[in-house]
């Protein structure tokens, strides 16, 4: 297949690239600068010029492949309601080219929030209304299904190496930034987590699975290789690696803490990819959250 790529030169996005065409598959990878170019090209990928608020050009790019991964996202969180709008118009683009045809779209969307309380399941759904939530990736994904295209739905968690780790690069910033390594309340919640090649190789997956089924449906798959890390080991480990104290932060004083990250930190986040394992044959076998944590350069 002649694959589309989003997100292409991104964190989970160039890991995709190689594991697609690892696969022998071919890639169109998405990239706005000289430098992501030039990164796609070495790997053997073909470069297509544009980003996320280019609409045309992720049309124009959708409508010369035989599948789409949609991977990218702007984590600038400061504009994040607008960042979601931007996705959302994004995987409308793609599916307005995709539609009434055979060809695949796999989107990402997350985790957090499918089921308080509990360890979360493919079979969780989100809310299919308005919420105080900003990003519907899934719900977006959701209606260009029912117009005619094969659509898989990734949900991520935590996707980490020893170079970055989701939410916990933004919970290590915030330890240097002020001499302590803090957790939520008494830390006993916990976040799904994924190594990155793991990630990439069920979106793979997934993409090959749609290609092969014989009608347009939607599918979720969770991308867990850990279903629940306790925010205390995450903590423990940040602060002995940069030799700082572990705290406890008061939920009513996370957001002052953490900054945006406060709305999250103190959120039970654990998750099953039974299911997914079950249905693709996807089996994580990469390092763990904290072994790569431990693995980091500090």
């Amino acid at each position: 297949m002649r694959v589309f790529v989003t997100g292409a030169t991104g964190f989970v996005g160039f890991a995709v690239v190689q594991e697609v065409i690892g696969a022998g598959h071919q890639v169109l990878g998405l990239a706005r600068s000289e430098a992501g170019a030039y990164s796609l090209s070495g790997i053997g990928a073909q470069v297509h010029p544009g980003d996320l608020e280019d609409l045309g050009s992720l049309r124009s790019g959708a409508a010369t492949a035989d599948g789409v991964i949609h991977c990218a996202f702007n984590h600038d969180f400061s504009k994040f309601a607008a960042n979601c709008e931007l996705d959302r118009q994004a995987i409308e683009a793609l599916g307005s080219v995709l539609a009434g045809s055979d060809r695949p779209l796999v989107v990402t969307s997350g985790i957090g929030g499918l089921a308080p309380g509990r360890s979360a399941t493919e079979e969780d759904l989100p809310p299919a209304g308005v919420t105080s939530f900003p990003r519907v990736s899934e719900q977006t994904a959701v209606l260009v299904a029912e117009r005619g295209v094969r659509t898989s739905v990734i949900r991520l968690p935590q996707v980490h190496d020893p170079v970055k780790q989701g939410f916990v690069s933004y919970l290590i910033a915030a330890a240097r930034e002020r001499r302590v390594s803090a957790y939520v309340g008494d830390g006993r919640n916990r976040w799904a987590a994924v190594h990155r090649l793991d990630a990439a190789r069920l979106y793979r997956l997934a993409l090959e699975k749609a290609a092969s089924d014989q009608n347009p449906r939607i599918a979720r798959y969770h991308a867990v290789g850990e279903e629940g890390v306790p925010m205390t080991a995450i903590a423990e480990v940040i602060g002995r690696r940069l030799k700082i104290p572990v705290v406890a932060v008061p939920q009513e004083e996370a957001v002052q803490h953490f900054g945006f990250l406060g709305n999250f930190a103190g959120l039970d986040m654990p998750a099953s990819s039974a299911l997914t394992q079950e249905r693709l044959g996807w089996h994580p076998a990469g390092p763990g959250l904290i072994s790569d944590l431990e693995a980091m350069g500090f």
